[in-house]
């Protein structure tokens, strides 16, 4: 699959309204390792806690009314599944959230 700007610019676009700018940090250790001026993006500031909210949001915003009124899965102790869950929330999308037992509690309450 190619990805073209266009492709860039529409997902943006899509998500523009959920998705909040982050701040950049120069980070002098790894422009110094790189050679070359390096910042760090802070997606942790998004508010799921994570860049994961982006992919999820925009694939669930894509779908079909039909694939839509299914609702979506994702089986996930991370970021992804609070990405997924906070985009179905936002979308009135069924979803459903599969996590192991023994996944960390801070995740599985959703904080």
């Amino acid at each position: 699959m190619t990805i073209t700007y266009g492709d860039v610019k529409k997902a943006q676009e899509t998500q523009s309204k959920i998705i909040r700018k982050t701040s950049l940090e120069f980070s002098e250790t790894f422009s110094k390792l790189c050679g070359a001026k390096v910042f760090l993006k802070n997606e942790y500031e998004q508010k799921t806690g994570s860049f994961k909210i982006r992919g999820a949001y925009y694939k669930i915003k894509s779908l079909t009314d039909d694939q839509k009124s299914k609702g979506v899965v994702a089986a996930s102790a991370g970021n992804h599944s609070q990405g997924v869950a906070f985009a179905s929330r936002i979308e009135n999308i069924p979803c459903t959230i599969v996590m192991p037992k023994d996944c960390i509690s801070c995740k599985s309450s959703g904080n």
